[in-house]
């Protein structure tokens, strides 16, 4: 494992263990086991280093996602697939879960998060456009509110929707049809 992994290993277990604040340069630098001067010889500042860290677990996470629904045909399951798929992310990767915490320095609040965040959920729910056709001509809405039940189904955790299939059974009963995507 090179410098530069490692310090990107430790910024993520800092951030699942402490949030934002926990990290900085020195932080980074110690449980990397390197010095200051490498961190900065590698990302030049803080914000690259957050900013490159929490892109790294993001970009695992969504793999991991996508390995998981990728063979789901039925656009319905499809758009309920990948939401319960991304809670069971967000929950399993502590970094990832610290990124729907409002705390000063995190991305995920920051005005222009949306306008970031569309890009990478629009090549999420690509294939659901390929399993269902005649949702095209509502394109931006149907992004809009997956993303945003996503986001919401990450906020704001109930009794109601607490398991898996818990979850699966709301969104096929209210997402779904919603979306014109029930039968």
């Amino acid at each position: 494992m090179t410098a530069r992994d490692r310090i990107l290993a430790a910024v993520e277990e800092l951030i699942g263990q402490g949030g934002f604040k926990a990290v900085s340069i020195a932080s980074a630098a110690g449980a990397a086991g390197v010095s200051r001067q490498t961190v900065y010889a590698n990302f030049g500042t803080l914000e690259d280093l957050v900013a490159e860290a929490v892109t790294e677990v993001s970009t695992r996470a969504l793999g991991e996602i996508a390995e998981q629904i990728d063979a789901v045909t039925d656009a319905g399951a499809y758009a309920v697939e990948l939401i319960v798929a991304a809670r069971a992310a967000f929950r399993d990767t502590p970094a990832l879960a610290i990124l729907v915490f409002p705390e000063s320095g995190n991305p995920m609040f920051e005005a222009d998060m949306m306008t970031n965040a569309l890009p990478i959920v629009e090549a999420f729910v690509a294939p659901l456009f390929e399993r269902a056709p005649h949702l095209m001509e509502r394109q931006g809405d149907v992004v809009e509110v997956l993303l945003r039940t996503g986001l919401g189904v990450l906020l704001f955790n109930s009794d109601a929707i607490r398991s898996d299939a818990d979850l699966r059974g709301f969104l096929t009963r209210t997402l779904l049809p919603a979306m014109g995507l029930a039968g």
